[in-house]
């Protein structure tokens, strides 16, 4: 014989959902405004603003890297992913 299993009721299962939609609404109601600076609109950034992001990417250390043009400066993230953070304007 089996013994039934225990069921919460609906109506706590849906109060749980709607507390969890508002934890996560309320986390990110209080997230940070976006910092980083975009992808300038200049000369130097003109050809990578409507390139394929991979391939513009390819190109920021020939200008970025070390003892170029404009290094990044020591406390930036891994230079792997540049349009990630600088977003291209439109």
């Amino acid at each position: 014989m089996k013994l039934p299993s225990p069921r919460l009721p609906s109506w706590l299962l849906n109060g749980l959902f709607a507390l969890l939609c508002l934890a996560i609404l309320f986390f990110l109601w209080r997230a940070p405004k976006e910092s980083t600076r975009p992808l300038p609109r200049d000369d130097n950034h003109r050809p990578f603003q409507d390139m394929d992001k991979k391939e513009a990417e390819r190109s920021c250390l020939d200008c970025h890297g070390p003892e170029r043009m404009a290094p990044l400066p020591g406390d930036h993230p891994p230079p792997f992913r540049c349009l990630f953070c600088h977003k291209r304007g439109r």
